[in-house]
């Protein structure tokens, strides 16, 4: 769980490979058809961005099109996680045209997710700039590629919660009730896995304070309205805890009330929509020189 670093950190490049290999093969099949009607010359072409948006996902960009032709040529006019405005020229390539159009699409479709990925991410994390509440991610992710769209909230600004259901323990009402309280639940779960990181969910102020006392990582309060989630957030700060507990709200959150949340002054708070209402970002490679 990388909840306390915002740094990006550079993607594993075997997973960007195993990622991209198993969409060319998707995408392509047994050869490109239509591809292999051009003359297979050395062509330009140029990467451009139709709408604004937070660039992400040039490490898969790039595979595509190395595996395909790895001599190709990829000159990049913007960094990874860049704000760019409508008509950006990205990148200009150059290669072989029937390599560089076959990769085309699979290609775009890693940029445009990831693009789309960040830019949502950004929208979030400047709504509560200057409060202190980080934003994190879910596991609500697009499946087989978790890492890369938790990587493209890295690049946006946010922060991770939980890889998996392998890296943190994380207590919901199912593991409350067939443990028959919060403080035997954390109990069962520190003896099993002392080393990981325990998050619990709780659902009373009650329930909070038991958590509180019980000991655990990060507390996620769910779906509790206003005056109950300040309270939460006073109880959790008074001695004798005094903050050391962070509180995570989840459930319900939409850009909106988001400040509102932040003020209140919770640690996190997680969003689903990050990687679950994925609006990819417009864009198009062309073959040729970029305009004028």
């Amino acid at each position: 769980m990388s909840t306390s670093d915002d740094s990006i950190g550079a993607p594993d490049p075997d997973a960007v490979r195993e990622d991209v290999l198993r969409a060319l093969a998707e995408d392509i099949g047994s050869g490109d058809v239509t591809a292999a009607l051009l003359p297979d010359a050395a062509d330009d072409a140029y990467l451009l961005c139709k709408q604004d948006a937070v660039v992400c996902g040039r490490p898969w960009f790039d595979a595509c099109h190395r595996a395909l032709d790895p001599d190709v040529r990829i000159d990049w006019r913007v960094a990874e996680g860049d704000r760019v405005a409508a008509g950006t020229v990205l990148a200009t390539l150059r290669g072989r045209s029937r390599a560089l159009v076959s990769a085309e699409r699979t290609a775009l479709n890693f940029l445009q997710t990831l693009c789309g990925t960040a830019t949502t991410t950004v929208r979030y994390v400047d709504a509560v700039r200057g409060t202190g509440t980080r934003i994190l991610d879910t596991r609500k992710t697009i499946p087989g590629l978790r890492m890369a769209q938790k990587y493209a909230v890295r690049t946006g600004g946010g922060c991770n919660h939980r890889m998996g259901l392998h890296d943190a323990v994380m207590l919901k009402e199912n593991h409350v009730r067939a443990a028959g309280s919060i403080p035997a639940a954390i109990q069962a779960a520190r003896a099993m896995w002392p080393a990981l990181p325990l998050i619990v969910e709780v659902e009373t102020l009650a329930q909070l304070q038991q958590a509180l006392d019980a000991g655990c990582d990060r507390i996620l309060i769910d779906d509790f309205d206003i005056a109950t989630r300040r309270e939460a957030v006073r109880i959790a700060a008074a001695a004798p805890h005094a903050g050391s507990i962070p509180l995570e709200v989840s459930g319900g959150v939409d850009l909106d009330g988001l400040r509102a949340i932040a003020e209140d002054g919770v640690d996190y708070i997680s969003v689903g929509a990050l990687t679950k209402h994925v609006s990819a970002i417009d864009l198009s490679m062309k073959l040729g020189p970029p305009p004028a």
